[in-house]
């Protein structure tokens, strides 16, 4: 068994943590500002006072100094004249510190708008990822209790009443249909399976989990699906998973909304990256206000390429229909990938 790993946490672990406080910021910058600005302004008074002291001990010594000489009241003058373009002067550059004061601090707390802008879009996307989750896993609970009930439940219970009432030694008569009845139990159970995790994502691979999706989706459609790759070798089992429901949530979306005839996957490996790419040949992604939130599809698509530590791009293909395009990086081949844990995962 494979060593324990400590798992990154879950946008439901990240979306209930107490939002940061933008006021508590903001007051914070204001106060350093005005900090910054009682600076300035003692500087201010420290240098005139002390402007005013040199000059008033200056002017008293050289007026003791040359009171004989008659030049005192020239050498005060000029003195005074000096010292106020020091004042002057000294001014000016504090005037300019007090700018570039005022300039950083607005910086700063335009800096804070955009940053916490930014942080509550990604706690409303992880809050709308754990709906996703929370109300994705309550809707396949609910169809495979109604399958299991309405499928599964039905023919056994038929099979065990034909079981119980045939008489001893009449078995053979109802031999093949219960035989009938066990297949379509077998086939039953193969189709929940195959929705919870297909089994060939476990066997042989992403590639070969891309190209039964397409198959699988092709005919339950009739949308013609073409694929391609160049990347056959195994990943690690997060990996091959998160990019699998990726390329399953766009075809979905392509299913319901995208009325296209036609659709292109393709897996692609260029030097350390792997490119996962889904196309189509609808209608496209009608451009909506900055206050409408992204489908959950999306955001769920978007929420898996990063726990890759990838990207994913959604945008209008220009010969028509929409393109997303998944990019994330290649760790390389997973020499354990047969034993992945074949554990749901939604």
């Amino acid at each position: 068994m494979r060593r324990a790993q400590a798992m990154p946490p879950s946008p439901l672990e990240l979306a209930t943590e107490p939002p940061m406080s933008r006021g508590r910021v903001l007051l914070t910058a204001v106060i350093g500002f005005g900090s910054v600005v009682g600076l300035v302004l003692l500087a201010a008074y420290l240098g005139h006072h002390g402007s005013s002291r040199i000059q008033d001990t200056a002017q008293a010594l050289i007026r003791e100094h040359l009171v004989q000489s008659g030049r005192g009241a020239e050498i005060e003058a000029r003195i005074v004249r000096e010292t106020q373009e020091l004042i002057d002067q000294l001014a000016w550059v504090l005037g300019l510190c007090f700018l570039l004061a005022a300039g950083t601090a607005g910086l700063t707390i335009w800096i804070i708008q955009r940053a916490f802008a930014r942080l509550e879009w990604q706690s409303a996307e992880l809050t709308r990822v754990s709906w996703q989750m929370i109300d994705g896993h309550e809707k396949l609970a609910r169809r495979f209790s109604h399958e299991m009930h309405d499928e599964l439940g039905q023919s056994l219970s038929g099979l065990r009443r034909m079981l119980t009432g045939v008489a001893d030694g009449a078995f053979s008569s109802v031999r093949q249909e219960c035989v009938g009845i066990v297949d379509e139990v077998l086939q039953n159970v193969r189709k929940l399976s195959q929705v919870l995790r297909p089994v060939i994502l476990d066997d042989f691979g992403l590639d070969s989990g891309l190209r039964w999706l397409c198959e699988r989706f092709g005919q339950r459609t009739q949308i013609s699906v073409h694929y391609e790759s160049n990347w056959a070798e195994r990943l690690d089992g997060a990996e091959e998973t998160h990019l699998f429901r990726i390329a399953q949530e766009a075809l979905t979306n392509i299913a319901r909304h995208a009325e296209a005839t036609e659709a292109w996957v393709s897996l692609t490996a260029k030097g350390d990256r792997i490119h996962l790419e889904i196309s189509d040949n609808g209608r496209g992604l009608k451009p909506v206000s900055g206050e409408r939130s992204p489908s959950l599809g999306l955001v769920g698509m978007r929420a898996r390429a990063r726990q890759l530590g990838g990207e994913l791009i959604i945008e209008n293909r220009k010969e028509g229909g929409l393109m997303i395009r998944v990019t994330v990086p290649l760790r390389g081949v997973d020499p354990n990938a047969d034993q992945e844990d074949t554990s749901f995962v939604g």
